[in-house]
């Protein structure tokens, strides 16, 4: 089989970045070799498997139809750039094993591709995984840089790959380019957005508290943030059953506890996040594979109380952080640091769930939250380095069966005790509210 997949013939370019494309390179090049956590990875089963020449064809009609799959950042000067390749090739990683092993060894191979970091400006941002099978491509696994794509962008391609592995034309969404993109970042209309999104952050780090744990603030930063890992499926049944019966998403089910769990540590009044917003609702995004996605700020005032009616004003706060959560993140950085009165928005939330459902994670089996509960772990897998500016970083993502809050914090701020609290008392919250509507 081919250790590369050569294409050619290819749309080329070269501009500015986009906001989305500057602000993860920022963010990765500060993480040096912890860098490979964030690549964005997704696979699908074949089924019947493919001859591996036609496989080849898809990945190529992948990369023709996607610029960013081509494209690698060009550092210097002013402002970061882009460069969009008509020509080159993509490594391919294959594993050889029996039928029976296919999905076992994909997973395998899934997260060694996981751990593999991307060189942005010295290499394309995509790296295939093959698991093969008499011959055959019985699994496939992209690998992106996050300067390439964001999790929303890769369900998109992989919705393409799935098109394409059955013979049809990939849905016609609207798809627009990264060089397009960034025409439109720099056009009078882009700017006018940019500014007003600005603004509403500046309002918002005007009104919340200067710390959401002032017992604790300004401790010199814990030479190692833990990471605490929670697996529940009762949270996962409870999300689904508070968010139909307050008729609100799970998302905001879910902020509204990590709110009040955050309050009841810290003693702060207010909870300021900075939550990960996909951006997708955005003209010409809809089908994009990019990095498009970028961080809104919910400010939310007053977290204790009646927890419905929290869930409630969540909802509404974080239509208002979507709405404003596109936008020059430098620029934006320079607004902050020239703020008298900046309140603290150290903690961030990153709801990932359905991002990746080739990966087959099966529903939570429904039965009484009580029981579920009992199944509830939490496990400590490993540490990272000090994070720039955070004091939690929790993403919520599909497990077997279940859902995971992944937690990384600082310890110096909050202590492990104090994550096992954080954690529990979100999935406590919810189930109650989850009970209580029964």
């Amino acid at each position: 089989m081919e250790s590369e997949f050569v294409f050619a013939g290819a749309r080329r370019g070269t501009g500015p970045a986009t906001w989305g494309q500057s602000a993860i390179w920022d963010v990765v090049r500060r993480l040096g070799e912890d860098a490979a956590r964030y690549n964005v990875s997704g696979g699908m089963p074949l089924d019947p498997a493919l001859p591996l020449d036609r496989l080849a064809a898809v990945v190529r009609a992948l990369l023709l139809r996607h610029d960013s799959l081509r494209t690698v950042l060009a550092p210097g000067g002013e402002r970061l750039g882009q460069v969009v390749h008509a020509a080159g090739a993509v490594p391919v990683h294959a594993r050889e094993c029996e039928p029976a092993d296919v999905t076992e060894t994909a997973y395998a191979l899934y997260h060694e591709l996981q751990a593999i970091p991307f060189d942005a400006d010295r290499e394309l941002p995509l790296r295939v995984g093959v698991v093969v099978a008499d011959g055959r491509a019985g699994y496939v696994i992209l690998s992106l840089s996050h300067t390439a794509s964001d999790g929303w962008g890769l369900r998109n391609l992989l919705a393409d790959c799935a098109a394409l592995v059955a013979g049809r034309e990939p849905p016609g969404d609207e798809r627009q380019q990264p060089l397009e993109e960034a025409a439109y970042q720099t056009s009078d209309r882009g700017r006018r957005r940019d500014a007003a999104a600005r603004r509403a952050w500046a309002d918002k780090l005007r009104r919340g508290p200067e710390s959401q744990f002032p017992d604790r603030a300004g401790r010199p930063a814990a030479p190692a943030f833990p990471n605490a890992v929670l697996n529940s499926p009762a949270l996962a049944l409870a999300l689904d059953r508070v968010a139909t019966g307050l008729a609100v998403n799970q998302g905001a089910v879910l902020l509204a506890a990590a709110a009040a769990a955050a309050g009841r540590l810290g003693g702060a009044p207010d909870a300021v996040f900075q939550i990960v917003v996909n951006n997708r609702f955005l003209p010409g995004m809809a089908g994009a594979v990019n990095t498009i996605a970028q961080e809104g700020l919910l400010y939310l005032p007053g977290t204790s109380g009646d927890f419905a009616a929290l869930v409630r004003r969540t909802f509404g706060a974080a239509l208002s952080a979507q709405r404003h959560a596109y936008y020059d993140k430098l620029a934006l950085e320079r607004d902050i640091a020239d703020l008298r009165a900046a309140c603290d928005h150290s903690c961030f939330v990153n709801d990932t769930r359905g991002l990746m459902p080739s990966l087959g994670y099966a529903r939570p089996t429904a039965e009484p939250l009580r029981r579920a509960r009992t199944r509830t772990t939490l496990t400590w897998p490993l540490e990272h380095a000090p994070r720039h500016n955070t004091t939690f970083a929790l993403d919520a993502q599909d497990a077997p069966g279940s859902l995971e809050l992944a937690m990384t914090a600082d310890a110096a701020v909050l202590p492990r005790p104090d994550m096992e609290r954080f954690l529990f008392g979100i999935e406590d919250l919810v189930v109650a509210q989850a009970l209580a509507l029964e």
